[in-house]
């Protein structure tokens, strides 16, 4: 019995090593700097930095030097300390924003999916008319008209990824509404809510997770937009998409100042879509068995 378990337990160390090497190096460069990116913005409190917000306009648009590591923008503000800051802007909003569309598109799409018949309908009608909308567009105008907060950022910005993921999760209920374990949970006399709780959820929720970094990817770039056209966080509070904004002022004096946070945004979306669309191949139902 203990030989049998110890070469079961190789056969699975053996298998995840195989899914590791199958997942690519430039997965696991993605894995790691998102992880060096949330680091960075969990302890930007605790680490020595200096205040992202306090100016001093003697040292306007200083060079890298050992007190400013990245220098100063325009108005003589720490480079490295708006950057890491700005990370948490970005982030909070990229990750809760997703995290509305998910929870009621993710609900939405489920029962549209197992129910089938008028709601099935409703529900697809009025998230065509929420696409209807063009996107940008409708986040300029809402955000103007409540004003630039990071809440109201957030909410529009979750909103408009209900659709899509109300899509996703419909797309794989259809197909598995038609699977042998829960058609024999039918048989068995199992009620909706247990079916879909029980049966449904756990397996719909992985595509959804997969989804939902590709939407943290289009949420920060979103964000980054609307903080460039001037509609995103107030100020001071900076964002990389502000910073941005700012930096292309001084485009031809110090075109790092666009260039560092543009290159942060380039590789932080990049990240988050490599990881989500690795994930998304592997729990396509396509491809395998649930």
């Amino acid at each position: 019995m203990a030989t049998l378990e110890l070469i079961v337990s190789e056969e699975v160390v053996v298998d995840l090593v195989r899914r590791g090497r199958r997942l690519g190096l430039l997965f696991w460069m993605a894995i790691g700097w998102m992880l060096f990116v949330f680091a960075l913005a969990i302890l930007a409190p605790v680490l020595p930095l200096p205040s992202p917000t306090d100016m001093d306009m003697l040292e306007r648009r200083a060079p890298v030097s050992a007190l400013h590591w990245l220098g100063t923008d325009g108005l003589g503000r720490d480079e490295l300390a708006r950057l890491i800051y700005g990370a948490r802007i970005s982030l909070t909003v990229g990750l809760f924003a997703p995290v509305i569309g998910l929870a009621i598109g993710g609900a939405l799409g489920i029962l549209a999916g197992y129910f089938r018949g008028r709601f099935e309908t409703l529900v697809v009608g009025s998230m065509d008319v929420l696409l209807a909308f063009p996107p940008l567009i409708l986040a300029l105008a809402v955000t103007a008209y409540l004003g630039q907060s990071i809440l109201n950022l957030t909410c529009i910005l979750g909103v408009l990824g209900i659709p899509a993921f109300m899509r996703v999760a419909r797309a794989s209920t259809l197909t598995l509404a038609r699977r042998e374990f829960v058609v024999a949970a039918q048989a068995l006399g199992a009620t909706h809510a247990r079916i879909l709780l029980r049966e449904l959820l756990p397996n719909v929720l992985l595509p959804l997770l997969a989804f939902f970094l590709l939407g943290v990817a289009v949420t920060i770039v979103v964000e980054g937009a609307l903080s460039f056209l001037g509609l995103g966080v107030p100020p001071p509070i900076s964002s990389w998409g502000s910073m941005i904004g700012e930096g292309r002022e001084s485009l031809e004096i110090a075109p790092q100042l666009a260039f560092i946070p543009a290159i942060a945004l380039f590789l932080t979306v990049l990240s988050f879509n490599l990881v989500g669309d690795t994930l998304k191949a592997l729990t396509d139902p396509r491809q395998s068995a649930l």
